[in-house]
């Protein structure tokens, strides 16, 4: 029986004898980082296409199994170590190229298309902050005898940052879009973004609970009522959605429960299946909304 294993320095054929065949990789930082980037990318090396070539072999990766049979719990593979040192490959070349690739497993994260949607949700109500305040200064500068060039340069600012505000609602719909296909048009997008935001990304938002979708962004009043009793809130950022904020105040609990749960679905399409489940889902939280409302009027 052969088995084939691969270390961060190289590839190895072997058999109950020990090592038949290896291909070392070459003692460049740049070159060992291809090869582990290949790796970490669930991709087959050529150097183990070659040694695999025409021979029957064990593998203990999934990523391998194309090449042979995938036994990972085949004992072989834990009483063989291969040790670099043996092989002149210092461990210092082995953590020089684990620091370039911490550094770049973090800056692609910090690239993520998600916090980059929570960076434009907070750079948003920033916007949207300033924008009040300086409306607000103008309404009340207006009310005076002023100038209209002393009044043209902040009405110049004013209008600028309402601008921004619609160019940035603008960007994050389109990135929404892409990102979130199916919690966009069921939420909309700049209200799905801001549950992304609350949520901290959409990996975490999807392994929520429709019950704590229904209260993100109603974490105050949560705090509150744990606190000294009362109601709990019936729901959170949601409320800014018309099929809430519109509905009769004793339906808005109910529908925004519903609706978390829709959601919910959403975002793990989004995340995990890539499935286009949109109009389903549409459909069917019109359904339940109408139904609930039928068994309400019910005597």
């Amino acid at each position: 029986m052969n088995y084939l294993i691969t270390t961060w320095f190289g590839t190895f054929l072997f058999n109950e004898s020990g090592i038949q065949k290896k291909i070392l990789f070459p003692k460049e930082e740049n070159e060992i980082l291809k090869r582990l980037q290949y790796i970490k990318d669930d991709k087959v090396l050529s150097e183990e296409k070659k040694l695999a070539k025409k021979t029957p072999v064990v593998v203990q990766e999934k990523r391998l199994q194309q090449l042979g049979t995938w036994n990972p719990s085949d004992p072989f593979f834990t009483h063989n170590n291969i040790e670099p040192e043996t092989y002149e490959y210092p461990l210092s070349l082995l953590h020089a190229v684990s620091q370039t690739l911490t550094a770049g497993k973090i800056d692609e994260q910090l690239h993520a298309e998600d916090l980059q949607v929570i960076q434009m949700v907070n750079a948003l109500d920033d916007l949207i902050q300033t924008s009040n305040l300086l409306t607000e200064r103008l309404d009340s500068w207006s009310l005076i005898p002023t100038p209209e060039e002393k009044l043209k340069p902040f009405e110049t600012m004013v209008s600028t940052v309402k601008e921004e505000t619609k160019r940035l609602e603008q960007q994050i719909t389109i990135d929404m879009e892409k990102i979130a296909p199916n919690t966009s048009r069921i939420v909309g997008p700049l209200i799905g973004a801001r549950l992304i935001a609350l949520a901290g990304s959409i990996h975490r938002l999807a392994t929520f609970p429709a019950s704590t979708v229904q209260i993100l962004g109603a974490e105050k009043a949560l705090f509150r009522f744990k606190k000294e009793g009362g109601k709990p809130p019936k729901h959170g950022v949601l409320f800014q959605h018309p099929l809430v904020n519109k509905a009769p105040r004793e339906e808005r609990g109910k529908i925004a429960r519903i609706f978390a749960a829709k959601i919910a679905i959403a975002v793990k399409a989004d995340v995990f299946t890539k499935r286009d489940i949109a109009d389903q889902l549409q459909h069917d939280l019109d359904r339940q909304i109408t139904m609930m409302r039928k068994n309400q009027k019910k005597p």
